[in-house]
């Protein structure tokens, strides 16, 4: 096959990752992948992907994009024998936060439940209280070697929650740590390469301790304050609520999402992690861009999720934690499009490995390893919305020079080899870092 190119973007290439073993491109429709398309790789048996800048140029067989686009100063990388995809997109994470939990952990080992623990004013309030001592630049320190880590193993865009402040200023000081980060203004960060940020609010994380009992007036001040304050400042891309036992009830969430989405703000949910309380029928019929958890279903939530276009964005971290998981093989039999992020946060999944989450999904919730490999990458990013799943997730001319070379004879191996890092080299914004 000819190299794809834009014509616009014709002309020689600063660099070209050439003679990959596989070259998955994820290259296809307009739309997140669902049902048989799940596992549309967009293979190039001995591909190159040809860059410019910051942009891919062009992408094809490796003769032919040498051929074409390479000048006397291209630096060419040798990717023989190795696989190349697009850099992984992380599309659920809790990075804004202060102090540890690992106490926690021993506890829930010792057979104690996340909601007993919550309960007891440990879980997320024990963040909470940590992150509201914690200054803007603490915050934004604390990501970034989280980050560096995800860039480690392959994770070139994440998407990252607030959630731990609970309070219009310290919600406001969360979101304005991860722009610190994003701008590269963070401490210990000058210098230093991250992956891509995508911000997203969750003020309804959970009811404040100085709210207890009050879970409605905690809503007003969401959506009269908060809400109004985030929008006004620009600091997210989306609005999120954890819509569960022991959180907001489907009515409560309806109203936050509803008033974020009448601000201009596409809406998330968190759904079905623990009990069913109508937040997967809540995320279809507002056409979230996501519903992530969805560790308990019926077939008619799956049923409606898979109507409106919603993205499951799965977790098999936390799943790994709390001992079950989510059906994947129903949703992707239903024709729900399926994503897969860590959920790294300092509670029930500590872990910035998205590498470990594709074996995950293999092992534990049977998906294979090309429809794991669509989750992380073009599934993912429309997860995060539009203008995401326009410039990363595949690789494709005209969007961002991001992808991971893996030291892997075949794309199988990723998933099949689990418990190191096989990432060889990664390319972010045309920089190999």
């Amino acid at each position: 096959m000819p190299p794809t190119a834009n014509t616009a973007l014709e002309g020689r290439a600063d660099l070209i990752v050439a003679h990959a073993a596989e070259l998955l491109t994820m290259a296809g429709p307009a739309e997140a992948r669902r049902g048989p398309q799940q596992a549309e790789l967009g293979l190039i048996p001995d591909g190159a992907v040809a860059i410019r800048g910051d942009m891919i140029r062009a992408v094809g067989p490796s003769a032919a994009i040498l051929a074409t686009y390479a000048g006397p100063d291209t630096r060419i990388v040798d990717a023989t024998g190795r696989v190349v995809t697009p850099g992984l997109v992380d599309a659920h994470t809790h990075l804004v936060f202060a102090g540890t939990r690992e106490h926690e952990y021993e506890q829930r080992l010792q057979g104690a439940g996340y909601l007993e623990i919550l309960a007891a004013g440990g879980g997320i309030m024990s963040t909470v209280r940590a992150t509201r001592v914690a200054s803007a630049e603490e915050l934004a320190a604390g990501m970034v070697p989280h980050l560096r880590a995800m860039l480690a193993h392959g994770t070139t865009s994440v998407e990252v929650k607030s959630g731990y402040g609970l309070s219009t200023a310290d919600e406001l000081k969360s979101l304005r740590a991860i722009r610190l980060v994003a701008e590269g203004q963070a401490p210990q960060q000058p210098g230093g390469v991250l992956p891509r940020l995508c911000p997203t609010f969750l003020g309804a994380h959970a009811v404040p301790e100085e709210y207890r009992g009050q879970p409605d007036a905690y809503v007003d001040l969401l959506v009269e304050e908060t809400l109004p304050a985030v929008v006004a400042a620009g600091l997210a891309e989306s609005c999120d609520v954890f819509c569960d036992a022991g959180a907001f009830d489907a009515a409560q969430a309806r109203r936050i999402l509803e008033a974020a989405q009448a601000l201009g703000l596409p809406v998330r949910l968190h759904a079905n992690e623990f009990e069913r309380i109508g937040a997967a029928a809540l995320a279809a019929d507002l056409h979230a861009l996501s519903a992530d958890h969805l560790l308990v279903l019926d077939p008619e939530e799956i049923a409606a999720l898979a109507a409106a276009g919603v993205v499951a964005t799965l977790l098999p971290g936390t799943g790994l934690g709390l001992g079950h998981y989510a059906p994947a093989r129903a949703l992707i039999a239903a024709g729900v499009p399926v994503a897969l992020a860590t959920d790294c946060n300092p509670g029930t999944c500590l872990c910035e490995n998205l590498g470990l989450m594709i074996a995950l999904a293999c092992s534990a919730m049977k998906m294979t390893p090309a429809e794991a490999l669509v989750a992380a990458t073009i599934n993912s990013a429309h997860a995060l919305g539009p203008r995401w799943a326009g410039q990363v997730g595949s690789l494709e001319p005209g969007k961002w020079a991001d992808l991971v070379i893996w030291d892997v004879p075949n794309y199988r191996h990723i998933p099949y080899h689990l418990g190191v890092n096989l990432v060889g080299q990664v390319v972010l914004g045309g920089v190999l870092v």
